[in-house]
């Protein structure tokens, strides 16, 4: 009887032994992409200080070309509007200028804090342009919190304000919240404070 080719038996070898490690590297390529999808992290969403726990936004009509700017204070930081567009706590998302380069037709500002300290909120508006030379300009104002992101935000305070002439600044709201992100109805109020010309100072 005539033995096997001793080069047979060497390639039949090398053949088997590559097939079983493409196998045991597939398996374990396998398991690392299952792994995460068995026992997934927990995530608490109090711990999470995303973006967008205090929104404040402010819209004026579409057809006013006007530029009405956002002024807001949070407790223990700077104003913060266009010409100071973050702070500590506050960030301004959009400073529109009306119909200057918009590609909307939408008269749309906001600001979003990051986390919600205890203490007081002040949201100002300040006429800064009018050229379409319409008045009074309504401004319209919405106070949102959202402390869980799995929640959409939740509208706390809406109001309307008239602006009547060129560098106007009126204060809509005044309000605190508490260490939960909670308003305090107690403390609302529109007793005037210049945000604007503390940062001309």
């Amino acid at each position: 009887m005539q033995g096997l080719d001793p080069l047979d038996e060497d390639a039949t070898s090398t053949v088997f032994r590559d097939v079983i490690l493409l196998a045991l590297l597939g398996f374990v390529a396998l398991v690392i992409l299952l792994l995460p999808h068995v026992n997934p992290p927990e995530t608490k969403t109090s711990d999470l200080m995303t973006p967008g726990n205090v929104i404040i936004e402010i819209k004026w009509p579409e057809e006013i070309d006007a530029d009405v700017d956002l002024w807001v204070q949070a407790p223990g930081d700077g104003a913060v509007g266009w010409s100071q567009r973050g702070g500590t706590i506050f960030d301004l998302l959009r400073d529109d200028l009306g119909f200057i380069n918009d590609l909307t037709s939408t008269n749309h500002e906001m600001a979003y804090s990051r986390g919600v300290p205890e203490g007081e909120y002040i949201v100002n508006v300040h006429m800064f342009r009018n050229d379409a030379q319409i008045w009074p300009v309504p401004v319209y104002v919405v106070v949102s919190i959202k402390t869980d992101i799995s929640k959409p935000p939740k509208k706390i305070l809406f109001g309307k304000v008239e602006l009547v002439r060129i560098d106007q600044e009126t204060t809509v709201f005044r309000f605190d919240l508490n260490e939960e992100g909670g308003l305090l109805p107690h403390t609302v109020n529109d007793l005037f404070k210049s945000l604007f010309d503390t940062q001309r100072l």
